[in-house]
């Protein structure tokens, strides 16, 4: 084999991890990408132990089935699609997963449920969630110009969902930020 499936790469860092892991370990690679390690030369099952016993410890796994590799290939495109800028977003997310993976949406979606307790849009939610908090921790982009770049269709559609997922108002959880960072400051200076 010269691909490996990896679980839990969620981020550029993730891959940076594992391209110097890889190299550490003296493989020659192709490609790592996110859920995915493309060597050169095929591995043998010695090699994937070696490579299971160095991961694990960073919080990696390789998947060895087909359906949870489909699922993390799904989280996968999840994070990728959010992490772009998505008022460019033309289809649905159903449409572009099935473009992606080559797969019907309700055999991924079946599956997706019935493996992680969770839909592929609640899943798809927590994601965009998660990125707009990171947006609002940078502090570079009011609400408006990040709900625009979320591909939400107003600020109040984001703050209804934000307030649903977290608890918080936008403003509320900037404020938040904003309180720990002083209370820190003035620690330090004590």
């Amino acid at each position: 084999m010269k691909t490996l499936r990896i679980k839990n790469m969620v981020c550029p860092r993730c891959i940076m991890v594992i391209e110097k892991t890889m190299e550490d370990l003296g493989y020659d690679l192709n490609d790592v990408d996110l859920g995915m390690i493309e060597f050169h030369e095929p591995i043998t099952l010695a090699d994937r132990d070696k490579i299971q016993n160095a991961i694990t410890p960073l919080g990696f796994e390789i998947l060895s089935d087909r359906k949870s590799m489909l699922i993390e290939r799904i989280k996968n495109q999840i994070i990728e699609l959010v992490s772009k800028d998505m008022n460019d977003l033309t289809i649905t997310l159903s449409e572009y997963l099935s473009s992606k993976l080559q797969t019907e949406y309700h055999t991924l979606s079946s599956l997706f449920s019935n493996q992680e307790s969770q839909t592929i849009e609640q899943y798809y939610i927590l994601q965009k969630i998660e990125k707009v908090k990171e947006l609002l921790v940078y502090d570079e982009l009011t609400l408006s110009e990040i709900a625009y770049k979320m591909n939400y269709s107003s600020v109040g559609h984001l703050s209804n969902q934000f307030k649903k997922v977290t608890g918080l108002a936008p403003t509320h959880f900037k404020e938040i930020k904003v309180f720990k960072e002083e209370v820190l400051q003035n620690t330090e200076t004590k």
